[in-house]
């Protein structure tokens, strides 16, 4: 799906409908923007509820901190 918009006056992107409507995007979702070589990777950033239960079952044994990085 490619599909393409334009930097408003305003420095503004409409995300196309198409786009929105596949990902499931509405109004209010806010996104990370991470330079990407010469691009920029558009990531929606998730409400911390969606994380819960994320790392159920995880084990902290064999953490290693910055200390142990070599």
């Amino acid at each position: 799906m490619s599909q393409t918009t334009t930097l408003s006056s305003k420095f503004q992107i409409s995300i196309p409908k198409a786009v929105r409507a596949a990902h499931g995007w509405s109004a209010g979702l806010k996104f990370a923007f991470i330079p990407k070589g010469t691009g920029v990777l558009l990531v929606p950033v998730p409400d911390r509820s969606d994380l819960a239960g994320l790392a159920e079952g995880a084990s902290p044994d064999g953490f290693r901190d910055r200390e142990d990085r070599t």
